[in-house]
């Protein structure tokens, strides 16, 4: 089998490389207070989708830094006690089409998909860090002092904060709740059920978002993270602050929220994935110590994985 990687026996035992900051702990937990200080206004909007014994909406809530942020919302109509998914959608795209969520919908589940603030759906970025505000959203805020300024580290909060929210809908059983999602959607699986403990069962799928400065190592710092290569050449050059830029992304790397995360994990890693390399996708999976199980497609890379969407369903279907 080609490798692109390492071997299969040496990624079950990788640390990871990223260095995690000393104050991280506390870093996530200041974070996590601010995001419970704010009043959410969780406002339902009725959406112009509509099927057959399912209510559609646009969910809308306030999150930190005041941002308006907007995920789809589905429940099956005039149930309690339903289970719950979210979904997170990957790098600089949006929340799924209405017609995805029915499957869930229509098996009893409420679903909720988040917009990522900033990317193509239809949340809101209010900006208003220094430094550089280049497309790449790992890099934005970077460059500010303050490392709570990190976009990303806003929309890891996002995913926790949407649990939070479906956790409390009255026709959401609080202790059925699951999360799960491809590339950038796997990283913030992670996040989320690192930052959300109630999360019962989590399903990321080639997860992004992961050991930053192995990639680069790799020389792989192209397509979802061609933004580190940008940074360094733009803003950079002299690679003078690279131990400081490595150090930073720490916050927002999720091999280091893994240790958190309580709920039972299904993680999808394709060993030929040159965008996500799995070195990388294993540096979070080995911090988990919660119950969990890889699934390895040894010969796909970020790609469309056969059957594993499947695989999904039966997992979330036996919470």
């Amino acid at each position: 089998m080609p490798i692109i990687d390492m071997p299969l026996n040496e990624l079950r035992t990788y640390a990871g490389l990223n260095p995690r900051p000393a104050d991280f702990d506390a870093y996530w937990d200041d974070s996590l207070a601010e995001m419970r200080a704010v009043d959410p206004q969780v406002e339902l909007r009725p959406a112009a989708f509509s099927a057959p014994g399912v209510e559609c909406f646009h969910l809308y809530f306030t999150g930190v830094h005041g941002a308006r942020v907007h995920a789809k919302y589905m429940r099956p109509a005039g149930k309690r006690g339903c289970p719950a998914l979210l979904r997170f959608h990957g790098y600089t795209l949006r929340s799924a089409d209405w017609h995805t969520m029915l499957g869930w919908a229509l098996s009893g589940f409420c679903v909720a998909a988040l917009d990522c603030r900033g990317q193509g759906g239809l949340s809101e970025d209010v900006g208003g860090v220094r430094g550089n505000t280049l497309h790449g959203q790992i890099i934005r805020g970077l460059d500010d002092p303050d490392a709570k300024r990190l976009l990303m580290r806003d929309i890891f909060l996002d995913a926790a904060q949407l649990a939070a929210i479906v956790i409390g809908f009255t026709e959401v059983d609080g202790d059925r709740v699951g999360a799960t999602g491809a590339s950038q959607g796997g990283g913030l699986t992670l996040a989320c059920a690192a930052l959300e403990p109630r999360i019962r069962r989590a399903a990321p799928c080639y997860p992004f978002l992961c050991d930053y400065q192995r990639v680069w190592e790799m020389d792989l710092a192209t397509a979802a993270y061609s933004e580190l290569r940008d940074y360094f050449r733009l803003f950079d050059p002299l690679h003078e602050r690279e131990q400081e830029a490595f150090a930073k992304l720490g916050y927002i790397d999720s091999q280091h929220l893994a240790p958190r995360i309580r709920a039972e994990v299904m993680m999808a890693v394709g060993l030929m994935d040159a965008i996500c390399p799995p070195s990388t996708q294993f540096a979070a999976y080995n911090k988990i110590t919660a119950p969990k199980e890889a699934v390895i497609y040894p010969d796909y890379g970020h790609e469309n994985l056969p059957h594993w969407e499947d695989k999904v369903y039966g997992f979330m279907m036996e919470m």
